[in-house]
């Protein structure tokens, strides 16, 4: 098995026997440069029967599926994993995979493109914990999920202000459909309380005192994308017209560009001081 990531984090990375450590160190074998990654973030033991993926902290924040990892997790081809903002998916090694034999010209289902398929996989839209026992923890949100304080919930919150089921929230094009199912001290969206409402990215979601900022990374990407075009079209406005003075104009182009895409990297919450 290897693992992909999407958005150019890390190249594959195949998943060998033995334990293949992950994190931002320099020593670790996947290094994830991104804020939130520990330096020694978490394993994948690989063996016989299988991998497992196994925190070095209960401090590191991990998604498997949508459910933060606690313990030791079986990996298997097909699923996402978030090591803190960064997505990746495990999908099956090709590396002792045979040649298939093909006397005609292949159709399209027998191309694997492994980057397309992690960018359709990835989560739409992620739940990125602001307060308690949840700050820094990201919970991918897929199809309709539970959140409580019960172990069966999808999203488990343990936390005594938090009913053992809490609320339904189920992923819709635009946001989140958010259902209080019947919780003690309530749910909030931006501090109005709800029993169905809609969360939309950017917004607060609230089960009592324990907070929650929806985010959608494709927005992320996309405003971040979009300040890197307006920083551009600005540094070659803005650049002196001179005579063989190409230099000067390509040094003021890439010093404005840098400092506008750090800056919208800063405000999307991809990197943090």
């Amino acid at each position: 098995m290897k693992l992909l990531f999407p958005n150019g984090e890390h190249g594959p990375a195949e998943l060998n026997p033995g334990i293949t450590h992950i994190g931002s160190g320099a020593g670790a074998d996947v290094v994830l440069m991104a804020a939130g990654i520990a330096p020694q973030h978490c394993e994948v033991h690989m063996g016989g029967s299988g991998a497992t993926l196994r925190l070095t902290s209960a401090a590191n924040a991990v998604a498997l599926n949508g459910k933060q990892v606690v313990g030791d997790s079986a990996i298997k081809p097909g699923d996402i994993i978030l090591f803190g903002k960064i997505g990746a998916r495990v999908v099956a090694s090709d590396k002792n995979k045979p040649m298939p034999s093909i006397t005609r010209p292949p159709a399209a289902e027998d191309v694997e493109d492994g980057r397309t398929k992690v960018r359709q996989a990835l989560p739409k839209f992620i739940l990125r914990g602001v307060s308690g026992s949840t700050f820094g923890k990201n919970f991918a949100l897929q199809g309709t999920m539970t959140v409580g304080r019960q172990p069966d919930c999808d999203i488990c919150i343990p936390s005594d202000e938090v009913s053992r089921h809490h609320a339904k929230l189920q992923v819709m094009p635009d946001g989140i459909a958010v259902e209080d199912i019947g919780s003690a001290n309530g749910t909030f969206v931006d501090n109005k309380r709800v029993h169905t409402g809609m969360l939309k990215p950017g917004q607060e979601l609230r089960l009592d005192t324990v907070r929650f900022m929806l985010v959608s990374p494709a927005l992320e990407m996309q405003k971040i994308a979009a300040a890197s075009d307006t920083a551009k079209r600005t540094a070659v406005s803005a650049a002196p017209a001179t005579s063989g003075g190409g230099i000067g104009k390509w040094v003021i182009i890439g010093t404005v560009l840098t400092a506008l895409v750090v800056g919208g990297l800063f405000a999307a919450g991809v990197i943090s001081l």
